[in-house]
């Protein structure tokens, strides 16, 4: 691309006064969040960006590496492991993560996908999956409850109205909606819905090996997914942890990967994890949903969508 449209499509952008109003919401966003866990209790620690390890997630993306003094690092994709490790000897922590995702130029067009993101990573050692999931809907109703009372000039000028939903979510398990609704069932009811809801017991082979399968439901997980309504589609995953050595040795296997590829976690593990449960939040599919925009990409200062250069 020809670096003068590179430049004007930028300055475009940053000139928009609707891109301008999305990153002002998208810092009280971030203060919001990050005082809700501070006042229950979790320690913010500081992200990785380069690690010998991370999460193989359960989908294609081009995975760079960094040959930095004969060993072998890769950028972020999440911090998975690291916050499943700082759970064993902080507790609870959470933390604002940079990902990069370089994903297919597939995505470029689905108004939900950038290559480079922040998350708030959280975790919780011995919590489990219906705790964290009361966790976040008293966050959620507290978010948009202060956004509807600290940001209605700017939600008026955006032409959102949010409305503050209820506690508890309705809660969907994957394969009775799979069945009533097809394998698109997610925005089928995301579509349809006027507020969040859930998605729980998602099969083994739809996620990787650290999540924890259900004890009593052999082939489920204990996890969770976060639905936005009006089809803005998934906000959050999470779930219970695998924490045993052996469980994940297992997993790894029924997963048809190595354990070269996960020495560093394995080796951990070998010294002991905890029983923990956590979740990541997209700041910017978050911000999107808040504002009701509707391309990803007007979230983000320099948005870095699949298949387009930005600086």
């Amino acid at each position: 691309m020809n670096d003068s449209l590179v430049v004007e499509r930028l300055h475009e952008h940053l000139s928009d006064k609707k891109v301008q109003k999305a990153i002002e919401i998208q810092s009280d966003i971030r203060a919001y969040l990050g005082n809700f866990f501070r006042d229950h209790g979790f320690i913010e620690v500081p992200p990785v960006i380069i690690s010998p390890i991370t999460d193989p997630l359960n989908h294609p993306v081009l995975d760079p590496t960094i040959d930095y003094y004969g060993m072998q690092y890769g950028l972020t994709k999440s911090m998975i492991f690291h916050k499943q490790i700082l759970a064993k000897e902080l507790g609870s922590i959470f933390t604002f993560s940079p990902n990069i995702r370089l994903e297919t130029p597939e995505k470029e067009h689905t108004g939900r996908h950038l290559s480079e993101f922040t998350q708030i990573d959280v975790e919780k050692r011995d919590a489990t999956r219906e705790e964290m999931m009361s966790l976040v809907e008293d966050l959620m109703v507290g978010l948009i409850d202060h956004m509807i009372k600290t940001r209605a000039p700017d939600l008026r000028f955006l032409g959102r109205k949010l409305k503050v939903p209820h506690k508890p979510f309705k809660i969907y398990k994957f394969l009775e909606a799979e069945k009533e609704f097809g394998e698109e069932f997610e925005s089928v009811l995301s579509s349809r819905a006027s507020e969040p809801f859930w998605i729980v017991d998602i099969p083994l082979e739809k996620r990787e090996f650290y999540d924890k399968e259900s004890d009593s439901h052999p082939g489920v997980l204990r996890d969770m997914d976060l639905i936005y309504p009006e089809g803005f589609g998934e906000g959050l995953s999470g779930g219970e942890r695998e924490f045993l050595q052996d469980r994940i040795k297992e997993r790894i296997r029924k997963k048809g990967q190595s354990e070269e590829q996960f020495k560093w976690i394995l080796a951990y593990s070998s010294k002991g994890l905890s029983p923990s449960a956590g979740f990541g939040i997209g700041i910017e599919r978050l911000t999107r949903f808040i504002c009701g925009l509707k391309r990803i990409e007007d979230t983000h200062p320099f948005p870095k969508t699949p298949g387009k250069l930005s600086l």
